[in-house]
């Protein structure tokens, strides 16, 4: 799985310590109410759409780009439907990083759903009875979206 480049430069500045880094994550749901996922091709995982901000990208620019890249589906971002923070991700080649997450409620415009990069298995649309496995992360921002009244959710632990 190929990484952004400004990312493979910082790689090689840090070696395999921990990032802070800006991601985008998308709940996908079409007219059917169904969610798209794609199988991860480096944990095997069905997981959310998403990815990394590039160095000044717009959140919702990086997502109607993650989502076309990823499973050749154009996408409106329509809400920004949770702020949240991962837990630090360990890579299998060693790499560390966690993720500032700014997950997008959205809605297909174009496009078939398919496999468009060598970041995915499979990709496909579930209804939300039949979800795949997925981990507590990725549902609790499924369940987020779904809920969304127009405000964002976000943690104070203070």
């Amino acid at each position: 799985m190929a990484i952004p480049p400004f990312l493979a430069e910082l790689r090689s500045l840090v070696g395999t310590r921990p990032l802070w880094l800006s991601a985008v994550t998308a709940v996908v749901l079409d007219e059917q109410g169904r969610v798209l996922l794609n199988r991860r091709s480096d944990n095997g995982r069905w997981a959310l759409i998403g990815g990394i901000l590039d160095p000044g990208e717009e959140p919702a620019d990086a997502m109607v780009r993650e989502c076309r890249e990823e499973t050749g589906v154009t996408v409106l971002p329509e809400a920004l439907t949770s702020v949240t923070v991962s837990e630090l991700q360990q890579y299998p080649n060693g790499d560390q990083a966690q993720y500032l997450d700014l997950t997008f409620r959205c809605r297909p415009l174009s496009g078939e759903a398919r496999v468009n990069d060598d970041e995915s298995f499979e990709v496909g649309w579930f209804e939300l009875a039949a979800l795949p496995e997925l981990d507590e992360y990725a549902r609790r921002r499924i369940d987020v979206a779904l809920a969304f009244d127009g405000r964002t959710v976000f943690a104070l632990s203070g």
